[in-house]
């Protein structure tokens, strides 16, 4: 790819700027196409805009801004863009421009953050207008060789025809001359009805790469003369390294140096990381540990306990009415306590980086879920400008919300920085990338329900205690203190709303933030939210003595996208007819991340407390489907997620450290263990909504409610496993 020269750019400027867009706010995003001067890729092919280049074999190139980590972005955004461009899809291959040559183009790519299954839905409008404004240059260049008018060609599969005389050409040898015209100041996106690619379930395309092998992961980077390093961070967070005895594994093998990482780690740098994971570990080391060391779970879930006082102060998210007076006044009242977890990311590949530095530049290659954010971190770990940096994305192993992170593509370049000329590899320990997660918030939540003499619902008051994850990460997001993120599910608007009306409601969160550090888990505050809600709407059903679909449907009248999911979810589990000898159901419904979804689950339990999950249905409106095929495959993995965190998830803590360091005790769900996923899409179009995190939240408490069901026993604490509860 061309390779421009920006000007210097202040680097604290640069890292604020990039806050600013991770906080939503609008880029100056103009689609700038080069004016007459032609701007070529790296293999000297034209480009038609900044997203599209042709080949004059016809084949296109398709840029891709976001990351691409199993949830299928990478495709879905090169069906939006060939939709418009109207080329031959099986000649569509992809590329990633790096943050460095966005930077260096004044942004043109704009936005490189991938999460909050944002990856298609905040950018769907102007990858599209990219691929209609190559396809409309195109044209332009085929009537001007043909000296007729553009209004009588039309372009389809790569080739452009002149309809009154039948003459065509293709994509490939009108390219160069597109690329010299200027692009016109507006282009007309296809209506809906119209598109021919989106809303099909095109295979993938990076399927190929990953069967034969030959797609590069960060874990696979090699570069000539490189070296390993291991690292080992202060166990307990906010804890110091205080020193170590280089000396002691200055002559093990393979070792070249050892380096002090920041004011909490220190790294071995060895010929392979084996060796150097294995001096790391024979190497002394006296850690600081600080107050934070006293710290337990059962200290956590105290100091929780009591945010649950309403004399506590809290932030209100949603109120309507007077919930607490019309409580006090009411015939009949439910109260119930429930608590979740701390939850690992546990990403299959753990974290890594490799950096190379010289006085004169610093890359990075790394999987990341933001190569903005990572490009910010190599300018301040390497002190160097922003033209003398870059990042280059690789298939990571796993995201989940863990590489928006990038607290190890900034060790990686600190220690690169001691050893400036070699190309340094950063790998992570299984333990080390357990031990140092940014976890699944840990909240507790008290729910009281009031009805009147005829069991009707009057009055809901929501109370949440627990961690903010924007007050860790995004400081500058917070509202008046208030993290507005903590009501995703239970907002009164907006793309995580409450889909119930209850005439008084107050919905709060006492915020209180313990010392491990949260983070963007996927499905984040979803999963909590519905499950506190959705579980306690079936006690809510219960106490009234009413069907809980029938319960939940009375109060939906004011909410027609919520319960047009959850009618369609239990129509597909046949929730009106008898479930087979045995088996039990349960329901739920959330809205998350602009989309709309509902699930029921099937279970049956024998001897008590062993659970076989026999199907789960999902329905789901994202407003459009780019690819039905991946959404399903998205449901199917984010009940996966899900369904673990249920049964298997959860970290405690002792000592202020995470004890779950492995897998042995923070465990998946097996092949065997999954049930018979189904989904239903329902998209009832005008908006764009995420697909990759909104159905884990209903999961769990649709297994949670079918477990009442069957047992007549409410769970109100995960993970399952603490309540010797297990997969059958």
């Amino acid at each position: 790819m061309n390779k421009h020269i920006s000007p210097r750019l202040n680097r604290r400027a640069f890292v604020i700027g990039t806050a600013a867009v991770g906080a939503g706010l609008a880029i100056g995003l103009d689609l700038p196409f080069g004016g007459p001067a032609v701007v070529r890729a790296a293999d000297g092919s034209p480009e038609i805009g900044a997203w599209v280049v042709v080949r004059p074999d016809d084949t296109v190139v398709i840029r891709i801004a976001r990351s691409e980590m199993g949830q299928g972005s990478l495709t879905g955004l090169a069906q939006l863009v060939a939709e418009e461009l109207e080329c031959d899809w099986t000649k569509v291959t992809t590329e990633y421009p790096t943050p460095g040559q966005s930077v260096a183009r004044k942004r043109v790519w704009g936005d490189f953050s991938t999460g909050g299954s944002r990856g298609i839905r905040s950018s769907q409008d102007y990858v599209r207008k990219g691929g209609a404004t190559a396809r409309v240059m195109l044209i332009q260049a085929a009537a001007d060789a043909w000296k007729v008018p553009a209004s009588e060609c039309r372009a389809a599969n790569s080739v452009i025809t002149h309809t009154p005389s039948g003459r065509t050409t293709t994509y490939g040898k009108v390219a160069e001359a597109a690329a010299k015209l200027t692009p016109p100041a507006d282009v007309k996106l296809k209506d809906p009805k119209d598109w021919k690619l989106i809303g099909k379930g095109v295979n993938r395309l990076d399927t190929a790469d990953k069967t034969t092998g030959a797609m590069i992961y960060g874990v696979d980077v090699k570069l000539p003369g490189m070296l390993n390093a291991a690292i080992k961070d202060c166990p307990v967070f906010g804890g110091k390294l205080k020193s170590f005895d280089e000396a002691k594994i200055a002559n093990m093998k393979g070792v070249k140096k050892v380096v002090k990482v920041g004011d909490t780690a220190v790294a071995v740098v060895a010929d392979t990381w084996w060796h150097a994971k294995t001096a790391l570990e024979a190497l002394p080391i006296v850690w600081d540990e600080g107050d934070n060391a006293k710290v337990s779970s059962e200290s956590i879930a105290k100091w929780l306990a009591e945010g649950l006082d309403n004399a506590q102060p809290a932030y209100v998210g949603n109120k309507n009415g007077d919930a607490k007076a019309a409580i006090a006044g009411a015939a009949k009242k439910v109260e119930a306590v429930y608590s979740y977890p701390y939850q690992n990311h546990a990403t299959m590949e753990p974290m890594n980086a490799t950096a190379l530095y010289t006085a004169d530049k610093c890359e990075v290659w790394c999987g990341t879920q933001n190569g903005e954010a990572a490009f910010a971190a190599v300018l301040e770990a390497s002190g160097l400008p922003a033209e003398k940096c870059d990042v280059h994305k690789v298939m990571p192993g796993g995201g989940f919300g863990r590489r928006g992170q990038t607290d190890y593509v900034r060790q990686a370049v600190m220690i690169a920085k001691q050893m400036a000329g070699t190309p340094i590899k950063l790998l992570w320990s299984r333990e080390e990338d357990m031990a140092h997660g940014r976890y699944h918030p840990i909240t507790q939540c008290k729910m009281t329900g009031a009805f009147d003499a005829n069991n009707n619902l009057i009055a809901l008051h929501y109370r949440l205690s627990g961690q903010s994850i924007l007050f860790s990460l995004r400081p500058e997001a917070l509202q008046n203190g208030m993290d507005p993120a903590a009501f995703q599910g239970v907002a009164q608007s907006g793309e995580a709303a409450f889909g119930y009306s209850v005439p008084n409601l107050l919905v709060e969160h006492a915020m209180r933030n313990p010392h491990v550090p949260p983070g963007f888990w996927r499905g984040v505050n979803v999963n909590h939210n519905a499950i506190y809600m959705e579980c306690f709407m079936d006690e809510l059903a219960h106490a009234a003595g009413q069907d809980p679909l029938e319960f939940r449907r009375k109060l939906m009248g004011n909410h027609p996208k919520h319960l047009a999911v959850l009618n369609a979810v239990a129509e597909k589990i046949g929730w009106n007819t008898p479930a087979p000898q045995g088996v039990y159901r349960g329901i739920a419904q959330v809205m998350g991340y602009g989309s709309y979804v509902a699930g029921a689950a099937e279970i049956s339990v024998t001897e008590g407390s062993k659970i076989k999950v026999h199907r789960i249905v999902a329905s789901t409106d994202p407003g459009y489907v780019v690819n039905p095929a991946q959404v399903e495959r998205q449901v199917a993995g984010s009940f996966v997620y899900g369904l673990s965190a249920l049964f298997y998830g959860g970290c405690t803590v002792k000592d202020g450290k995470i004890e779950q360091t492995n897998f042995d005790t923070y465990n998946s769900m097996r092949i065997n263990e999954m049930p018979k996923v189904e989904t239903v899409m329902v998209p009832s179009g005008g908006f764009w909504g995420g697909v990759g995190e909104p159905t884990i939240g209903i999961a769990a408490p649709a297994v949670l409610n079918a477990y009442f069901a069957a047992t007549g026993k409410r769970i109100r604490h995960v993970p399952l496993r603490d309540q010797n509860i297990t997969l059958a």
